[in-house]
């Protein structure tokens, strides 16, 4: 892994996410007062959102990790690029505030993308949206189980479905911070949850807004990660709200899952077990 400081200059033409993207307004989830206070304000500016290429985010100061990231998906316009595993510190935030390529040496825990890879890479700068998907403040600290296998076959899902379509989607993501997570190398808190809130316009130009959750067990051996049995689950976009004190504002009114199914939770394993 190569790691490259870039300066702040460097960022003067990122548009960020845009809650207008699919024809209807989705604005950023708003933190609770609580969390207000630990929000990372970019250097000498009272802005808290970090515009990438067609994604935007915002961090923790205590668990210098994303609190959530906000991306545009653009299925008609979707672009193939291969992956350079070079990483890149934020310079518009300070660094203290970054979880860096410490945490990631000798285990088996991944740099996990929040916003994934591929989904910011589409339009006329995809190779710049594919370059920012590298930056610290987009990862999170993911066993390689849960970020290559059943994390990704829902992100691989959300993908190749707004292809398929030519679909406009927004996808929110995020770690659950919880006062128990694993304190690691008596410095680094490792997220025990992840979550998504999707949001596309169906067919009869309504709303469809659904969330999902993925768990771990987790557990520290030796100092090394071993996770026991995880799974995806789809759950109501309240849900969502409780475990992190945002408000996704009127999207749980758009979520098929409580009318449709009438139950808290849903497994997911496979794609036909979502509800859309």
């Amino acid at each position: 892994m190569k790691v490259v400081e870039l300066s702040s200059s460097d960022y003067g033409n990122r548009n960020g996410y845009d809650p207008n993207f699919i024809g209807k307004l989705i604005p950023l989830p708003i933190l609770s007062p609580d969390l207000i206070n630990d929000v990372v304000n970019l250097n000498d500016s009272d802005n808290i959102e970090l515009k990438y290429t067609n994604f935007s985010l915002v961090m923790s100061k205590s668990r210098c990790l994303a609190f959530f990231t906000a991306v545009n998906i653009d299925g008609s316009e979707s672009k193939e690029i291969q992956r350079d595993d070079i990483w890149y510190y934020e310079p518009r935030i300070e660094k203290k505030y970054q979880y860096g390529p410490e945490l990631y040496f000798d285990n088996d825990l991944d740099r996990g993308h929040l916003v994934r890879r591929l989904d910011p890479v589409w339009g006329i700068n995809f190779k710049e949206a594919n370059e920012d998907t590298f930056h610290f403040t987009n990862c999170s600290p993911q066993h390689k189980n849960l970020n290559q296998k059943t994390w990704a076959g829902l992100e691989d899902y959300i993908l190749n479905n707004t292809k398929l379509h030519d679909l406009k989607v927004n996808v929110f993501t995020g770690p659950v911070f919880n006062q128990n997570d694993i304190l690691y190398r008596n410095k680094y808190l490792i997220p025990a949850e992840f979550w998504k809130v999707v949001t596309i316009i169906q067919k009869d130009m309504s709303v469809s807004a659904t969330a999902y959750l993925q768990t771990q067990k987790q557990l520290i051996e030796h100092i090394k990660f071993a996770f026991g049995e995880y799974m995806t689950y789809q759950v109501p976009v309240n849900k969502i709200q409780t475990l992190t004190k945002l408000d996704f504002g009127n999207l749980p009114d758009f979520d098929p899952l409580p009318e449709r199914k009438g139950i808290p939770i849903v497994p997911i394993s496979n794609a036909s077990d979502i509800v859309l």
